[in-house]
């Protein structure tokens, strides 16, 4: 048995010294290049490209085993040119034979030197990459039947065992590179060209169980680009376990961008969690770089020069959140965290918070802006003349907003937007099942607090809108001046406003707009409009006065405009305003759709200094103004009529118009002498 054994082990010895020998001699004396031809039929016959290769090949069974090809050649299919899609000038790779036999892979080097690879897009939208297959349709189709049938196979394989685990206990790879490659891609329909030259990748380090070193560096359209950094261990059971991730990715020397964090059991799980980076950079200075021309034309030439994010992304197909979101614009920060759920309704929820901003830095320039609403203008003209909307109703497709999901809240220390300065904004979101609401809705704004609820509803194809508005001391003159650059009236304003329409589209807004409310202005004056000085030059118009060339401006302590809508017309059933010597009643309506006026103002002017507070009637001179025409031609003139139907008054009025009113001491004040010089104005 000893003797049997002996001559067993002895005769293994020797045929594995003949394997050895063979592996090692049979490179040395066989030719590989005589079946050169039929490898690159081979190749041509299952690609269905013309393939060629260089005659300088290596190979190497033992103790490594390795190839070396050079000049190897794919060509295009027909209709792209001769020139070939992809050339590589070196191919070498050597594996360690032994350590194979115990499942232990050391490969020395992966070596791909000098790829060029040409993709071309032709006017017909083919790419000369696609449809790459074998020549001989037979062959493909019992191919594709055998695909047909293992993937299951397959699948009911991996089913079985449950398992990603690869068949290998070790993988070691010493180098493993990218040599000066380049790619280009020319899509001929749309002239877009794009190159990337100088590639060069460097995977060190490569193994199982250890972190991969990454070095990549090219050059797109001549402008840097680099990737550098860390990625695994992956494991044994590579998808199982988490990979870790530490990337720097530089491109076109302005950005610089951060990747660090993990994969998170990418074959079951298949959650990314990492924290994202981007270093301070100038978008200017970025499309100046691309010789491109920067594509938002702002008012402020300053604006948009310094951007910079930085954030914790976690998500998987099936939800995405941010969180410790730092955003920097220029000079303003916004801090925001969101999350995102169930895409296809979709879920979103957000928190964001803003220091400050100034938004018409980035708006275009003034002259577009008047140009803009010169053109708005106008096809709102062209719209009333025509009496129909430049957009049908129901044209718009609510059907995602029904399904949205949406809760959201904004704070902002402060606002500037359309020339309106803002502070301490309070804004929440909140949207489900096609019904959203707007609440609350704070601001303060110019010495005053505005708040609003809004409420929308898309549950059906015309939406439905609803506001309540209130505001307390906001200082009405620099609202307007500094939002529209008039002087229309002046003092503090309180509001309580109702408003409800229904539609999408300006006109279906103006038809169905409904609601009623107040407005009430205290201690102001209205700029532009003069009723005294009105007054008067009515009467210097029968020759019974002159005209006043003083600035047109009527101060008063208080001024009330209660409305109601319905169906587009406005009514306002009695505005008020009190103002010493003079009192106003004014009552009219205003068509929303035809944009016409049709107002009385009834002003009397009386002998007291009193304003708010004083529910005297006092009697006076009336002289009433009617104001008609449209919203852009306002017409205000006398009422003539109603004049001469008035008597002037009696004895005892003009009587109290000239001595005024007498303090409680009985002394009298200075009314009389104004009164006097009012009446003389009227008159003289």
């Amino acid at each position: 048995m000893i003797r049997f054994l002996k001559w067993v082990i002895v005769t293994i010895g020797i045929l594995a010294g003949l394997i050895i020998g063979a592996a090692v001699l049979v490179p040395m004396f066989v030719d590989v290049g005589k079946y050169l031809p039929n490898i690159e039929a081979m190749v041509t016959r299952h690609t269905g490209r013309s393939f060629s290769m260089g005659d300088d090949i290596k190979l190497s069974l033992f103790p490594w085993a390795g190839i070396r090809l050079s000049d190897l050649t794919l060509g295009n299919p027909d209709g792209f040119g001769e020139q070939p899609m992809i050339t590589v000038k070196r191919f070498e790779a050597r594996v360690k034979v032994l350590p194979l036999l115990s499942r232990h892979i050391q490969v020395e080097k992966f070596i791909v030197a000098s790829p060029r690879i040409a993709l071309v897009k032709n006017k017909a939208g083919q790419g000369n990459w696609e449809n790459i297959g074998p020549l001989d349709s037979g062959t493909s189709a019992q191919g594709n039947q055998v695909q047909s049938t293992d993937p299951g196979q397959d699948t009911s394989a991996k089913t079985k065992t449950g398992s990603t685990e690869i068949p290998i206990a070790s993988l070691i790879v010493d180098q493993f590179a990218v040599i000066n490659g380049f790619l280009s891609y020319v899509d001929k329909d749309s002239g877009m060209s794009k190159k990337i030259s100088d590639l060069n990748l460097d995977l060190s380090g490569v193994s199982l169980d250890k972190a991969i070193d990454i070095t990549l560096g090219a050059k797109m359209d001549g402008k840097p680009l680099s990737l550098t950094g860390t990625v695994g261990p992956v494991g044994k059971n590579p998808g199982a376990a988490d990979i870790d991730v530490d990337l720097m990715i530089k491109a076109l020397d302005h950005l610089a961008l951060s990747l660090k964090g993990r994969l998170i059991k990418p074959m079951t799980e298949q959650v990314v969690d990492l924290a994202v980076d981007l270093a301070p950079f100038s978008p200017k200075k970025l499309f100046v770089s691309l010789d491109q021309p920067f594509p938002i034309e702002t008012s402020d030439a300053l604006a948009l020069d310094k951007l910079s994010l930085a954030a914790v992304v976690k998500g998987s197909a099936k939800a995405v959140s941010i969180s410790n979101g730092v955003l920097v614009l220029d000079d303003s920060t916004m801090n925001f965290s969101a999350q995102a759920q169930a895409f296809e309704k979709p879920d979103l929820k957000c928190i964001l918070s803003l220091d400050k901003v100034d938004v018409d830095r980035y708006l275009p320039l003034a002259t577009e802006k008047d140009s803009g609403r010169t053109a708005s203008a106008q096809n709102g003209s062209t719209a009333k003349e025509t009496g129909k909307d430049s957009r049908e109703a129901g044209s718009i497709d609510y059907a995602p907003l029904r399904r949205m999901v949406l809760d959201a809240t904004v704070n902002i220390d402060s606002l500037k937007v359309a020339g309106l300065s803002m502070a301490n904004i309070t804004a929440s979101l909140a949207g489900k099942n096609g019904v959203f609401t707007l609440d609350p809705f704070a601001i303060d704004l110019y010495q005053g607090k505005v708040g609003a609820k809004v409420g929308l509803d898309v549950r059906k194809n015309t939406p439905t809108t609803t506001l309540h508005l209130t505001t307390s001391d906001v200082q009405a003159g620099p609202v307007i001046r500094d939002s529209m650059g008039k002087d229309i009236i002046e003092g503090r304003l309180a509001s309580d406003i109702s408003l409800s329409m229904t539609g999408d589209t300006p006109d279906m807004i103006k038809k169905t707009l409904a609601g009623n409310g107040q407005l009430k202005f205290v201690d102001g004056a209205i700029v532009g409009v003069d009723i005294a000085g009105t007054i008067r030059n009515a009467k210097a118009g029968i020759g019974l006065g002159e005209y006043t060339t003083e600035k047109p401006r009527t101060d008063f302590a208080e001024l009330k405009i209660p409305y109601t809508a319905a169906k587009g017309l406005v009514k306002i059933p009695e505005a008020s305003l009190v103002s010493p010597l003079l009192r106003l009643v004014a009552g009219g309506q205003t068509h929303l759709l035809k944009e016409t006026l049709d107002f009385r103002i009834e002003p009397k002017l009386v002998a007291t200094l009193k304003g708010q507070g004083d529910t005297r009637d006092r009697s006076g001179l009336l002289i009433p103004l009617v104001i008609t025409g449209s919203w852009e031609n306002p017409k205000v003139r006398p009422d003539f009529e109603s004049i001469l139907k008035k008597q002037l008054p009696e004895a005892g009025e003009l009587k109290q118009l000239i001595n005024g009113d007498r303090l409680e001491s009985g002394e009298k004040t200075d009314i009389k002498d104004r009164a006097k010089g009012l009446i003389k104005g009227l008159f003289n």
